[in-house]
């Protein structure tokens, strides 16, 4: 897969005052899954060192202002950010990672001043706002927040969940295959949405025997749009009771009882998610449970990147 990342965070030299903000998350774990476009408009058109720069609301519009004089670099950068959105549109992303606080790229975090100078609030950067509008199902996010455990989970769950509807997508693929695509996506879109779940299964039903092309359409819009929410330990406790269900006929009562002592442990945040699943996925090993064993939930991207090892990947 392909990621465009802010050029920074890929240890590049690029920041108005010729450093970087090296994210070795990026560098070091992810570029084992992908390959990386990087992206910074400033650098482009400015380079560097150069002023740093601060978005300013005026009537209607937000103008882009060098804090050194107050020039307006609105035009210049637009022009050099559409240039930077030109090239990664050629790519097949799978994800944008954003430098963080940026007045170009912020993603809702750049800070937009009044022309007095009092901060009005947050905003998206000018080149950020471009990728919002012409990637609306992209999975984006800033590395700052992908500091957090919840947030990272959920972020790379979604990439994965993207990258693989796209391979999906592009496979001419049948009928048959997008209900087998829907079941093994089950659990995981629960967790999301249980209610756009459920419309997504009124989708593959196809009562209204609508043709492929266009029922293929809505179904990835509501994948897509379902696989950005962030699932919660509430959610995923339902989840985890619903794929017990499973194989409640045919574990033992110790491993049933096991079962849900890890769920309610998971709950109440004194083991992390990892603990149930294990088990969940042994069980189901262990007593041939092919349906549970094709469930993405289980494992929803490489394991190695241990994300559900941690408590706080919950909330």
């Amino acid at each position: 897969m392909r990621i465009a990342v802010s050029s920074s965070l890929l240890g590049n030299k690029v920041r108005f005052d010729s450093t970087h903000i090296h994210d070795h998350f990026i560098t070091d774990e992810l570029r084992q899954y992908a390959q990386f476009v990087s992206f910074c408009p400033e650098d482009l058109v400015f380079g560097d060192p150069r002023a740093s720069l601060r978005l300013v609301r005026q009537k209607e519009a937000v103008i882009l202002q060098s804090n050194k004089d107050g020039t307006d670099l609105t035009d210049r950068l637009l022009r050099t950010s559409q240039d930077d959105l030109d090239t990664i549109k050629e790519q097949p992303l799978s994800a944008i990672i954003f430098r963080s606080k940026l007045p170009n790229c912020g993603l809702n975090s750049a800070k937009a001043y009044l022309p007095n100078g009092f901060a009005e609030g947050k905003t998206d950067g000018l080149f950020a706002a471009l990728c919002k509008e012409q990637f609306p199902l992209l999975p984006m996010e800033e590395e700052s927040h992908l500091n957090d455990p919840w947030v990272r989970e959920n972020f790379i769950m979604q990439l994965f969940a993207y990258d693989d509807f796209e391979s999906f997508r592009v496979s001419s693929p049948t009928m048959n295959a997008l209900v087998d695509l829907h079941q093994s996506y089950k659990f995981m879109l629960q967790a999301k949405d249980e209610t756009a779940y459920r419309q997504m299964g009124r989708l593959v039903g196809n009562q209204d025997k609508k043709e492929m092309a266009i029922l293929l359409q809505e179904y990835e819009i509501l994948f897509k749009t379902t696989i950005a929410k962030k699932s919660s330990v509430k959610k995923t406790h339902n989840v985890l009771e619903h794929m017990v269900g499973f194989i409640k006929n045919d574990v033992s009562s110790i491993e049933k009882a096991t079962l849900y002592e890890q769920i309610r442990d998971f709950t109440a945040k004194i083991i992390p998610l990892i603990t149930p699943l294990s088990t969940l996925s042994m069980f189901a090993k262990k007593y041939n449970n092919t349906y549970l064993l094709g469930q993405k939930f289980l494992q929803p991207y490489p394991k190695e990147l241990a994300l559900r090892s941690d408590i706080k990947s919950g909330k």
